[in-house]
């Protein structure tokens, strides 16, 4: 079974509207994830910058916890993404 692959594109339109590279993303070694730093990340998956995979690779993410970075966005756009695993278990 062969496997399409999409060409990788040079750069992606950030959360803020600025051109991202894969230079610009936050670092492998990023502990702390503030909003902007996820936003990022999810605009390079969707942007075919990084695939999924490579994300969570680099990141040290589960799927399950990337996914839920891109469903806070689609469902309350940026401000979504200040909710914390412990406020996202209460509700």
């Amino acid at each position: 079974m062969t496997e399409t692959h999409r060409p990788r594109v040079k750069y992606v339109i950030g959360p803020d509207g600025s051109p991202l590279t894969i230079a610009d993303l936050p670092p492998p070694t990023t502990k702390r994830w503030v909003i902007r730093r996820k936003a990022e990340v999810v605009a390079a998956v969707r942007g075919g910058l990084l695939s999924l995979e490579e994300a969570c690779s680099r990141y040290t993410l589960t799927v399950d916890e990337f996914l839920s970075w891109q469903m806070s966005i689609d469902q309350h756009g940026l401000a979504g993404l200040r909710t914390t695993r412990l406020q996202q278990y209460r509700v």
